[in-house]
């Protein structure tokens, strides 16, 4: 038996482009192209979701989307482009009790963001509009939405140290940086020259 397909409205219309854009953006920037402003244009679309009721899919329990696409290529891509700046810090949760920010990995945060846009993607796709809407709304919330908000402000955080000259800060004790022998020196400069290539410095 064949699921009900529903016609989107507007709205869902909207937040799908903006999903597919930046999982075509992310794809293309593991290609070596130009990110453009995706992150900023993908957490505008979440805070729409995250304002709205929460939305109630057709089906009580969701239906097969089919297997998960491998994101370790796009992963992998990520991180050689990314290598110099990479780790960033970030504390889990701000309102949580106090704890040391913990080491995370642009390359892993935006593929994982892309892995969980394209299971609603699928569902989208296949005319289940609620279902995706709902798996958008909800992955917001849990995770997408504080993971895109940590990578914005670890590149904007680059951006300024770069624009302003100041010398990024040393990385703390055990963290995960996989050591590949360079000096604090090198990875502060290839990571200054990397922002002003992409600034067009």
């Amino acid at each position: 038996m064949l699921g009900r397909t529903e016609a989107p409205d507007d709205f869902a219309v909207q937040i799908a482009d903006s999903v597919e854009s930046f999982v075509l953006a992310v794809t293309e920037v593991a290609k070596g192209d130009e990110p453009g402003s995706a992150i900023s244009l993908l957490l505008l679309a979440g805070g729409r979701l995250g304002a709205i009721e929460d939305v109630l899919p057709e089906d009580r329990f969701e239906p097969d989307a089919g297997p998960e696409p491998d994101g370790v290529e796009l992963r992998e891509r990520l991180a050689e482009l990314l290598a110099p700046i990479d780790v960033y810090h970030e504390v889990f949760d701000p309102y949580g009790p106090p704890e040391k920010p913990s080491a995370f990995r642009i390359s892993d945060d935006l593929a994982g963001v892309v892995s969980e846009l394209s299971h609603g993607l699928t569902h989208y796709r296949e005319g289940r509009v609620s279902e995706a809407l709902w798996w958008w709304q909800f992955s917001y919330l849990s995770n997408w939405g504080s993971t895109c908000t940590a990578v914005l402000r670890a590149l904007q955080s680059l951006i300024a140290h770069v624009r302003l000259d100041s010398p990024l800060g040393a990385v703390p004790d055990g963290a995960d940086t996989d050591d590949d022998g360079l000096t604090d020196e090198q990875l502060e400069q290839q990571a200054g020259d990397l922002m002003a290539a992409e600034l067009g410095l």
